[in-house]
């Protein structure tokens, strides 16, 4: 059976289940995302926007040339490489030497000397020195309060209003550019930014509260809420869209295009997650959930991809991939594994696809696979006929025949099975009763096509190699069941082919050694049994120059052969006592031929088990026969042909009704198909009453002329008494014919 390995701890090349991907982890550092657009509450703020009224101009003319130099200078990239590896915390030319504090800064900021000017504070924000953010905040309350106090013109309100939101839309720049590419940035300037966006969010509730309690009058239109953190986690989205979205890398062959989308998203979103996990949350603030922000974030898009493609028209491959991922490698090597399983699970992201669908999915992969098993079932078959039409000698395996049929067979079973059980193991048991049944229905075609080459290919060169192949087929069949299946118990319908084939393909490899021993036990009766021994002795040569033909069979099947011809034998041997050929008047000619059935008895017995058969319940058809011929008291007679009947409870039944294969009782005991010859025994036993026939006993004790026609009614009669049976019992005397 096969197994399925996880999705990221295959090797390059490995797939134990087809279709499903097996691929390594990839090693490569994770590429930046795409940069978020900057938003602003309000206007940009032009250049002239930065420049101080004429009154406040105090720098030197060398500090207004540098201050336009930087306007000019290349902006900083935003959300550029957002997984790559940690700068190992060197810091950067121009950058801070130490970290913003992590505790909650102050509701009323203040600072140690006098405030920044706005050029100040915006050469600081275009070096990256986040802690003018402080200053900034500062400044935007101090216009807070002027225009509460009204001792300004609206004009000059605005004008510095306009300075202070093109302040913080570099503040907001630089901020979500570190924020969107925190893996490419070192720890303390993290926290950092991160301090920021805490403080911008507090402010945005203080100004809210201060704007209701206010009834939204005021000179200025507020600025607020800024709403950095709903920015970062756009930002967030548009990364996961970018990273998932990039087309994957060539080199997995073997796998279509939607194949290879979609195991680069997967392999993408977990090694992305990890990273969060391991390195971004430990830094972030509990209240902004890092982990839940990108996981939600990559699993809104990866389950937007599969809705996209699960309206279209699938073929056979995507729907099986598609159901793999939903129900399979998503949750299991993803959601549930190692490093995300603690986190992802409390955030009960749900399945990418709804219930509904994945139930269509599942029935359209059902109907697909089942289809895909028929045909190929169908044409493992049609190339086995094409092989015994061609007279194609079979292969030899061990000294015995073999064919690959019942190997490829099973194959295509496991292999619908482990496709299934690769998505749910739900679905594994589904799909193993359809399997079970299209088996059945494949060895009944099996069957029927043996049939046909034992009737069409007699003449063929490889004839007999190829009926022994198909029998050693049956073990094959047999056992790879049992195996897959782990039971002994195969059902009736599935065994019933197997046992039909084996049977057909028995009488076709005995079909001419019992015509050739046919004419000598006509020699009994025609000799009147003269010389029995020497008859027989012929019958055991040339049955045993016979044997060598069976070698090729599988030992199980030469034993069961061998059952076959010892069965033949026995049959063959009283067919000729009950032709009423002979009638011996004399005790002791009785007892003479009794002699000659025991040493004939024991002759077949030890020749049939040397050579393998297991038919021990044969062992007393002979001799019994013998004491009932031998023994004299018509009492003893009964009781002997009463012991008889528990052994061979078909003794009491006429063979004609069996060879005639006429159904029983059928509208009592249910069936509306011919039974078996055991089971009509069982059937004609039960309603004995009725169907009772005395016919082989008739034919045997018709060798016994000296008892009398009341003496004869009299042994008869025990036959209409139940004895109850040994059990099991095989069919021996309704295969004979009599009368």
């Amino acid at each position: 059976m096969l197994k399925m390995m996880t999705f990221f701890q295959g090797l390059p090349g490995q797939q134990t289940v087809p279709g499903v991907p097996d691929l390594p982890r990839s090693s490569q550092k994770l590429p930046p995302a795409s940069e978020v657009e900057s938003e602003a509450s309000m206007s940009e703020a032009s250049s002239e926007d930065l420049v101080p009224p004429q009154e406040a101009k105090g720098a030197p003319d060398r500090d207004e040339e540098e201050a336009t130099k930087k306007k000019k200078k290349k902006r900083p990239k935003g959300l550029a490489n957002v997984f790559s590896v940690f700068t190992k915390g060197r810091k950067k030319k121009g950058q801070p030497s130490s970290a913003e504090p992590e505790g909650q800064p102050e509701s009323q900021p203040e600072l140690s000397g006098p405030l920044p000017t706005a050029e100040e504070l915006k050469a600081d924000l275009e070096r990256g020195r986040l802690e003018a953010a402080r200053p900034l905040l500062v400044l935007e309350r101090e216009l807070q309060a002027a225009a509460a106090a009204g001792g300004e013109s609206a004009e000059e309100l605005v004008r510095r209003q306009s300075k202070v939101e093109a302040l913080y839309a570099l503040l907001r720049h630089q901020v979500l550019g570190l924020l969107l590419r925190p893996l490419d940035v070192a720890p303390e300037r993290l926290r950092q930014a991160l301090a920021v966006l805490t403080e911008q969010e507090r402010e945005d509730r203080r100004a809210a509260t201060a704007a209701e309690a206010a009834g939204g009058s005021g000179a200025l239109v507020s600025a607020r809420p800024r709403r950095w953190l709903q920015l970062w986690r756009r930002g967030v989205e548009e990364a996961a869209e970018e990273r998932l979205g990039r087309r994957p890398a060539a080199g997995a062959e073997g796998l279509s295009e939607a194949e290879r989308t979609f195991l680069h998203m997967g392999r993408t979103m977990k090694e992305d997650l990890e990273a969060v996990v391991e390195r971004l949350k430990p830094l972030f603030p509990a209240e902004l959930d890092v982990v839940a922000a990108y996981a939600e974030s990559y699993h809104r898009h990866f389950a937007a991809q599969l809705a996209a493609m699960a309206q279209f028209e699938l073929c056979e491959r995507d729907t099986y991939m598609l159901l793999v991922w939903v129900q399979n490698l998503y949750p299991n090597d993803i959601i549930n594994s190692p490093k995300l399983a603690g986190e992802l699970q409390r955030l009960n992201l749900g399945s990418l696809l709804p219930p509904r669908q994945i139930r269509l999915l599942e029935a359209t992969f059902l109907s697909n696979e089942m289809t895909s098993v028929k045909e190929l079932m169908a044409r493992a078959l049609e190339l086995e006929c094409q092989r015994w039409a061609r007279d194609v000698a079979p292969q030899r395996l061990d000294s015995h025949c073999h064919s690959e049929l019942a190997i490829d067979i099973i194959q295509i079973v496991s292999q619908g099975q482990a496709k299934a059980e690769s998505i749910t193991l739900d679905l594994g048991t589904q799909i193993k009763q359809m399997l079970l049944l299209e088996l059945a229905t494949f060895l009944r075609s099996y069957q029927r096509a043996f049939d046909e080459f034992l009737e069409r290919g007699k003449q063929l060169r490889n004839y007999r190699a190829n009926v022994i192949a198909n029998i050693n087929n049956c073990l094959s069949f047999r056992t790879a069941m049992q195996q897959k299946w782990q039971t002994q118990d195969l059902p009736g319908h599935l065994l019933g082919p197997l046992s039909e084939l084996k049977s057909h393909g028995f009488d076709t490899l005995l079909q001419s050694l019992f015509g050739d021993l046919k004419p000598l036990f006509k020699r009994f009766t025609q000799t009147r049994w003269a010389a029995p021994a020497q008859t027989l002795e012929e019958i055991i040569s040339t049955v045993g120059e016979r044997l060598p033909e069976f070698s090729e069979l599988h030992d199980c099947f030469r034993e069961e052969l061998m059952e076959v011809v010892h069965l033949h034998l026995v049959k063959e041997y009283i067919v000729r006592l009950s032709k009423r050929s002979l009638v011996l008047k004399s005790a002791e000619q009785q007892q003479q031929l009794a002699g000659h059935i025991l040493a004939n008895a024991e002759l077949i017995q030890s020749f049939c088990t040397q050579n393998g058969s297991p038919a021990t319940w044969l062992h007393h058809a002979l001799p019994k026969l013998a004491e009932i011929i031998r023994l004299q008291d018509p009492s003893a007679i009964k009781i002997e042909v009463a012991t008889y009947a528990t052994w061979y409870p078909d003794f009491r039944v006429w063979g004609r009704i069996f060879q005639e294969e006429q159904p029983v009782r059928r509208s009592e005991v249910g069936r509306s198909s011919v039974l078996s010859r055991e089971g009509q025994v069982s059937r004609l036993l039960e309603y004995s009453g009725q169907r009772i026939d005395k016919g082989h006993l008739s034919a045997i004790l018709a060798i016994k002329g000296n008892l009398s026609s009341s003496e004869v009614k009299s042994i008869r009669s025990i036959l209409d008494v139940s004895t109850g049976t040994h059990e099991p019992f095989k069919a021996l005397f309704s295969l004979i014919k009599v009368g």
